[in-house]
């Protein structure tokens, strides 16, 4: 297959599976508008997203990596209204514009965005108490990946569902790329989950207009 089979194949689903929405249109219009990188994840892939929260019946969400606020306006929708969605933002300029695309949302009240490093930030959730979350979103610099896991376990309890984004990097992730830094932290990323016994997990691969990535998919089981 090639990517524009992928891509047909994806618009098929999405046209049946994913009805348009107004408001995520205007998120990711807004963000282009305001020079974010085109990397948020693909409506299909935000439905995904909004059903694990749905079904693992999550309260508190934590997110690493916010962009723009598409994933996070497609995760809070499945909270309940006491819920309760961090999200994590490097990039002050990516963190304003995905506070006002939450906004527009309607979501201000349950979503709190933070901007700064999450390697800063999370220790400071831990110090609040604001964990244990009931799933764990990593989609953020990769080569920071094996850290970010490490953490997502101090703040989740029994049950927490972690996923990590981007982790086939087009298949390159089969074999060692030393100058490649997003590699080498995902690989270091996978031999870590690998060695955990308080993690439960698989990955798998997909294509569609994202072209060739994938997933990984945790559970913490103690």
């Amino acid at each position: 297959m090639t990517n524009d089979q992928w891509t047909a194949v994806d618009r098929y689903l999405t046209d049946l599976l994913v009805p348009a929405d107004d408001t995520l249109a205007a998120t990711l219009a807004d963000s282009t508008a305001a020079g974010l990188p085109e990397i948020a994840v693909a409506p299909n892939q935000g439905k995904l997203l909004n059903l694990l929260v749905a079904i693992q019946g999550a309260r508190k969400v934590l997110e690493i990596g916010t962009l723009g606020g598409y994933s996070t306006i497609w995760m809070a929708r499945a909270l309940p209204a006491d819920g309760r969605l961090i999200t994590l933002e490097y990039n002050p300029v990516h963190a304003d514009v995905a506070r006002a695309n939450i906004a527009r949302a309607g979501l201000d009240k349950i979503v709190e965005v933070r901007t700064g490093a999450a390697l800063d930030t999370l220790p400071r959730l831990e110090a609040e108490g604001a964990g244990p979350f009931d799933l764990v979103f990593i989609d953020a610099d990769k080569v920071n990946n094996p850290r970010y896991v490490e953490w997502a376990l101090k703040l989740s309890r029994p049950g927490t569902v972690i996923i990590v984004d981007n982790v086939v990097r087009g298949g390159g992730i089969a074999t060692p790329h030393p100058d490649d830094a997003a590699i080498t932290g995902t690989r270091a990323m996978f031999e870590l989950v690998s060695r955990e016994p308080r993690l439960d997990a698989t990955a798998f691969q997909t294509v569609g207009t994202k072209g060739h990535d994938g997933l990984l998919l945790a559970r913490v089981v103690e």
